[in-house]
């Protein structure tokens, strides 16, 4: 009898796993009026990780930028973890999901969040540690002098007082944003890339390195080669930005990449997509995916059947049903 390859799962923690977004939720805590800077801040990240792709930035990088300012409030490190335990919202089923999941496939969460949450998160749903990457930090490694302090207050307040801007879906350049989009942008660029690399709080930002982008991807080699396991035997769910280039690693190894409830980003960049209230078609991808791998997902198709989706989804179900049921019976009635 032959022997089923050996596969692996990977997901991201915050979207397939828990609803919390920690960074920004820490961000609205802590930080005045944290919600419209963590929002700025984010989407100023999705611009220079997929708009302009400045050299040494990755998806996620948020993270990192915003720490300075973290500090300038107050934020310690005791404090983010008890904030972060406190603070978990599963999924509903994830945690059900995770613990089938592990009983048939090595798995593995890969995660842009702050380390002090993830750690959290595994001890409510009993996952082991020592099977995640997240991104280490520990705010009471730097200190701040006041002057400091009082320059990252300012700043902090310059950014709030920005236009909002957007980010059109087929931008690659500056000049696909409007004018006063760019003028954001541009200031954005003087306040990280030379107000704040003067102060010796940058130290932060330059020690960090969050968990996203090709850090994803390089945790998913290192996971693959840890396993013994080719690309291809690699389902990895994700449902961001963060998750693009793990999303296209594991699709030109011939894997599964699935976004979750995944944004524009990761929808664009998944081999599937599904959406769900509950983690349970997770549960249902992982065990077929543990059974079949990648050639399970090869016609497999749910889509709601609307007047103009009607004619591709009759198309497509008529060719699978003749192939599994042979041509003579599958043309049938």
């Amino acid at each position: 009898m032959t022997q089923s390859p050996k596969r692996v799962f990977i997901t991201d923690c915050e979207g397939p796993v828990t609803k919390n977004d920690n960074a920004a939720e820490l961000s609205e805590a802590f930080i005045p009026q944290g919600d419209r800077f963590f929002a700025k801040i984010s989407l100023y990240d999705d611009y220079l990780a997929e708009v302009v792709r400045r050299p040494g930035y990755k998806a996620g990088d948020t993270l990192r930028l915003i720490l300075p300012f973290f500090k300038a409030f107050g934020l310690d490190y005791e404090t983010m973890v008890r904030f972060s335990g406190r603070e978990i919202a599963v999924i509903p089923g994830a945690d059900v999901v995770l613990s089938r999941v592990v009983e048939v496939l090595p798995a593995y969460i890969v995660s842009t969040s702050y380390s002090p949450y993830i750690e959290e998160v595994c001890r409510a749903l009993h996952f082991p540690i020592e099977n995640t990457y997240s991104t280490a930090v520990n705010l009471d490694d730097y200190s701040l002098s006041e002057a400091e302090r009082t320059t990252l207050v300012e700043l902090h307040a310059s950014i709030l007082n920005l236009p909002d801007f957007i980010i059109p879906a087929a931008a690659t350049s500056p000049e696909d944003l409007p004018a006063d989009g760019r003028e954001t942008l541009a200031r954005l660029d003087e306040i990280f890339w030379t107000d704040l690399p003067r102060l010796d709080i940058y130290r932060i930002v330059e020690e960090v390195n969050p968990i996203g982008g090709r850090e994803k991807a390089r945790a998913v080699t290192e996971i693959a080669a840890k396993e013994g396991v080719d690309l291809s035997q690699v389902l990895y769910v994700g449902d961001s930005i963060t998750d693009v280039e793990a999303f296209r690693l594991v699709k030109a190894g011939d894997g599964m990449a699935l976004s979750f409830n995944g944004n524009d980003w990761a929808v664009r960049e998944a081999s599937f997509a599904v959406t769900a209230r509950s983690a349970e078609p997770i549960g249902w991808i992982a065990a077929l995916f543990a059974a079949s791998g990648p050639a399970g997902f090869e016609d497999l198709m749910m889509e709601a059947i609307t007047p103009s989706s009607i004619s591709g989804i009759s198309k497509k179900s008529s060719r699978v049903r003749k192939e599994v049921r042979t041509e003579k019976i599958g043309s049938l009635g």
